[in-house]
């Protein structure tokens, strides 16, 4: 918010930090703001100033039910999704979108419990949200040696469901995943996902949707495919804020996660690049 208020904000560059480049944050500057969270009660009582100020937004907000060994740090379920219907009672339901994400298949968290988790959490959420986006987790390097040590600590097993081996059994959630979602009235897509799901009726979406904001706020993005980002990401070119090592839920999965507290960055209110 300070940053909103002055106007604008210094970027570093996520592998090259000392590179920094100057972002206007000026309400005319600004088409929409989207925040990605899995817990954004704190930025709530700010809703009202950014209006004031001119600025259009959404959430992307990220709901799963993990045990506490995926998230250590997240806020309880219960609390999420008072939140998460907080929001949609002040923007409206079509700017609060749900994400089922990562989808993390193992032997704590096998296929039956996301297809009852995705309908206990879609049961309540229905008439709050209007989209569900899904991904699965990715074994990136740091995480698969991550969930090793997590798997020699707990005994929990990973399986990696979007292997060929798995197929079948990928199809069957997914396929129970978009008849839950629709039976609540919710669309479902995916995020930057390269195995095909759409036998099972799921198409590749995006998460900043240039169709989406202009059916939602009434304005044309003038924007290609955002080349900085992955290349099966379909998201229209956007300025990413966030900073790599700064969020405190330590959630094992996670690719933005320090291997170790001790390379956690500190969050500096004042800094004009968000960390100390």
């Amino acid at each position: 918010m300070n940053r909103i208020r002055e106007g604008w904000a210094e970027i570093a560059h996520p592998f090259h930090p000392r590179r920094l480049r100057r972002c206007s944050l000026a309400p005319q500057d600004v088409d929409v703001i989207v925040f990605w969270s899995k817990n954004p009660l704190p930025l709530v009582q700010h809703l009202g100033e950014l209006d004031q100020r001119g600025y259009r937004c959404y959430f992307q907000f990220t709901l799963n039910d993990y045990p506490l060994a995926l998230e250590p740090g997240v806020p309880g379920l219960a609390a999420r999704l008072d939140t998460f219907r907080n929001l949609a009672d002040r923007l409206g339901p079509g700017q609060v979108l749900w994400r089922y994400d990562p989808i993390i298949v193992s032997s704590a968290t096998p296929p039956g419990y996301h297809l009852e988790r995705v309908d206990q959490i879609a049961s309540v959420l229905a008439g709050y949200t209007q989209r569900l986006t899904l991904s699965f987790l990715d074994f990136y390097g740091m995480t698969a040696a991550r969930l090793s040590r997590l798997s020699q600590g707990t005994g929990i097993a990973f399986t990696d469901i979007t292997g060929p081996a798995h197929r079948t059994e990928l199809l069957a959630l997914a396929r129970g995943m978009k008849d839950t979602a629709e039976r609540h009235g919710l669309a479902v897509f995916t995020c930057a996902e390269a195995v095909d799901l759409a036998e099972a009726g799921i198409h590749p979406g995006a998460c900043i949707d240039g169709t989406f904001i202009r059916e939602t706020f009434g304005i044309e993005v003038v924007g290609r495919k955002d080349r900085g980002q992955r290349p099966l990401c379909l998201c229209t070119e956007s300025i990413d804020v966030g900073a790599y090592r700064t969020c405190r839920h330590q959630c094992p999965y996670c690719y933005a996660t320090p291997a170790s507290a001790s390379t956690q960055r500190s969050h500096d209110p004042s800094s004009a690049i968000l960390t100390a």
